[in-house]
Order: C-alpha cells, then structure tokens, then sequence
C-alpha cells in the first residue's frame, strides 16, 4: 500500500501561502486588471501550473484574497461584553482594536484594490458585499449581547453597528482609501474615537 509523505501536506499548504502571499502583493502593487497570474507564479517562485492547481483563476484567487481580508476585518474585534463594566470602556477598547486595523499599511492597500475592483466590476462588488455580510462583525455582536442585557436600546444591532463604524470610517478609512491621507496620529485617534462613543451612548445607552 502506497504510504503519503506527512511533508506533502505541509508542503503543499507552504506553496498555497506563498501564492496567496505573492496575490497579495501583486494586487496591491499592480491593481486588480493588469496582475497576471503569471506574475503571481514569478513572485512566489512556483509554476504557473502549480498556481493553477490552487487556484483555477485570478477571479477565483482574488476571492480567495478578499475572504482573507473579511477575516481581518471580523477578527479585529475581540472584546466581548461585560455587564459590569462601563460601556464607554469596552466600546474605546474595540475601536482602538478597529484603528491599528485600519492603520496596517497592507489592509488599507489590499482594500484599495477591492474598492477598484469592485468599481470596475458591478458584479464582483455584489460578491464582495455578500461575503461581508455572511458574518457578524465583533462590533455588531458586542452591541446585541449589551442590547440583550439592557444595558442598550436598539432592536437592529447591526444598524447601530454601522452608525458608529461610519463616525470611525469618515475620519480613518476614506480619507486613507480616496484621498491617500495618512493615518491619523494617536491625540486625533482618540479625539475621534472619544467622540464618536459618547455620541453613540447619548442615543444608544439605556
């Protein structure tokens, strides 16, 4: 009986991370239409095959490249909710937890691309805006845990989630993404977030 090697594995899962590594510097680089997969294959030093062995096409492997960064996004927010504790408190540990997400060079980049991509192409927009609302970010469920404690009056979670998300986005992501603004410093970091929390609690809070 034929016995597999336990370094395939690894080392198939090692040349899928490079490819993947390589897409992603390539997208960022070069922008969505003009990457080839061949200089996908170049940068990861593989073949051309290989990649194709992965990745049956770019469109396939650029979805590939957007569920990695969803996965960023939704996993950026770990505090969970505590009855005892100050919701001011817990609500500036997630956005901080959401600006050194949104200060990473590589996520405001990769995220450019998709924007560009989506642009150009209505029909990848449509795929992109499904995949972010398959899951719940960590903000949304923070909200529906406090909102279920009484501690929040809201009965669309998600809603409220979106209204605080777009007083962080205005100042630290669009700006970043359209404009090429540089991120913001810590003192205009907490203004922002500081602000924007106690406007939330001014509604929200029960």
């Amino acid at each position: 009986m034929a016995r597999h090697s336990p370094t395939a594995p690894r080392l198939t899962d090692r040349k899928r991370g490079a490819i993947i590594e390589a897409a992603i510097d390539e997208f960022r680089v070069a922008g969505y239409e003009t990457t080839s997969m061949d200089r996908i294959a170049a940068r990861a030093g593989v073949s051309k095959r290989t990649v194709y062995n992965h990745f049956p096409s770019k469109e396939v492997l650029f979805a590939q490249i957007l569920r990695h960064l969803w996965d960023a996004i939704a996993g950026s927010d770990t505090v969970v909710f505590h009855a005892d504790r100050p919701l001011r408190d817990q609500l500036l540990e997630l956005l901080a937890q959401k600006f050194r997400l949104l200060n990473d060079e590589a996520f405001v980049s990769l995220a450019r691309v998709a924007i560009a991509a989506g642009i150009h192409s209505p029909e990848r927009a449509l795929d992109m805006v499904a995949r972010m609302n398959e899951r719940e970010e960590g903000l949304t469920v923070w909200i529906r845990a406090a909102a279920a404690a009484g501690r929040l009056k809201t009965e669309d979670p998600l809603f409220a989630s979106h209204q605080l998300e777009g007083l962080i986005k205005g100042f630290a992501f669009w700006p970043q993404i359209t404009l090429a603004q540089a991120p913001l410093d810590a003192a205009t970091q907490k203004k922002v977030a500081e602000s924007a929390v106690d406007m939330f609690l001014a509604y929200y809070a029960c």
